[in-house]
């Protein structure tokens, strides 16, 4: 068999046989570069693509944001704060009105409707405490074990109301409504509530933080007070005279707007850092609209005297029971809303 040099040196002469060597010399060094994309761009700087950084997924950016609601819901619900929290005033059973309850958490208190608007993958507990300070949360109270105690990692959503006390609202309350003469008049105490809402400006942010840090990943939502009286002219509400109405009711709204405050910085911090949980401001302010203390169906208790002990007794300006179907509706409305960012 004859090969195919021979052959080409037999037709073609040694001539022939050069050019057809040149020309396959030529195909060796051409081809590769044509056909192989690298090649051709390493030598004539051509065809080449441009390539950006690797994308590898992210397994936590590509975990799907939860839904308010989800977020709400994973783990456990933990009602704390207090007495606007724990009941009083809408007692409605025997056991409501047991006097060895020393936090009075009763069986209308709004804690109840959201537990059951809602499943709670982990359950849902009932700890706030009548009477109970920022202090009261982190410390306990009269026996009562500290209320942060009550929430932890699986904690996936707290209510709270929180404040009232550290201001004084029912000193103030009880100024208002005793007018002795040698007592202060109901608005002269302005500078004493003055004073109690600076150093709540510093420990409500501090409770907020330490409840975001035992409960990382808990939707925190955090409660106004609700407006108490009527102003209504020619209704006195429990011997407090319209224009006194008017002044505690500016003291609540300025309290919501402290605690409005506190709530936003203390979900920005979480924001920032990315975090899983978030604290949200439910304004209670005109909850009751309609309905305040000297109106014909008040959701807030007006005054309530134990005549035996001369002294106003707990339920006095706490909501009623309707007064607390009407907050577990804020509540849950925004519990379904959301804090109006992207949950983490």
């Amino acid at each position: 068999m004859i090969s195919p040099v021979a052959w080409v040196r037999n037709r073609f002469g040694e001539r022939g046989l050069a050019v057809a060597v040149l020309v396959a010399l030529l195909a060796l060094a051409v081809v590769p570069l044509v056909a192989l994309p690298a090649a051709r761009c390493k030598v004539f700087d051509s065809g080449c693509r441009e390539h950006g950084p690797d994308v590898r997924a992210d397994p936590v950016a590509a975990e799907k944001a939860p839904t308010p609601l989800e977020a709400a819901t994973w783990g456990s619900y933990v009602a704390l704060g207090d007495s606007y929290s724990s009941g009083v005033g809408a007692e409605a059973t025997v056991a409501d009105h047991n006097p060895l309850d020393r936090c009075h958490r009763t069986s209308k208190a709004y804690y109840h409707e959201v537990s059951k608007a809602f499943r709670f993958a982990k359950g849902s507990a009932f700890w706030a405490c009548s009477g109970a300070t920022t202090a009261d949360v982190l410390d306990g109270k009269g026996g009562e074990p500290p209320q942060i105690d009550r929430i932890g990692p699986g904690t996936s959503l707290i209510t709270l109301s929180i404040g009232g006390n550290d201001v004084g609202f029912s000193r103030v309350l009880a100024g208002c409504v005793v007018k002795l003469p040698w007592s202060k008049d109901c608005t002269r105490q302005g500078d004493d509530i003055a004073g109690r809402m600076a150093e709540l400006r510093t420990s409500l942010p501090a409770l907020l933080d330490k409840i975001t840090a035992k409960a990382p990943r808990a939707r925190v939502i955090v409660m106004g007070y609700p407006k108490a009286f009527s102003e209504v002219s020619g209704v006195d509400g429990d011997n407090i005279t319209v224009s006194d109405q008017r002044w505690l009711n500016a003291r609540a709204y300025d309290l919501g707007r402290l605690i409005r405050q506190s709530a936003v910085e203390a979900d920005a911090e979480i924001a920032a850092r990315n975090g899983r949980g978030s604290v949200e401001f439910v304004d209670a302010y005109s909850a009751f609209a309609g309905h305040e203390v000297g109106s014909k169906d008040p959701y807030m208790n007006g005054l309530v005297l134990n005549l035996s002990a001369l002294e106003a007794e707990p339920r006095s300006y706490h909501p009623t029971a309707n007064g607390h179907h009407a907050l577990a509706g804020l509540f849950i409305e925004q519990i379904k809303k959301g804090p109006g960012r992207p949950l983490s």
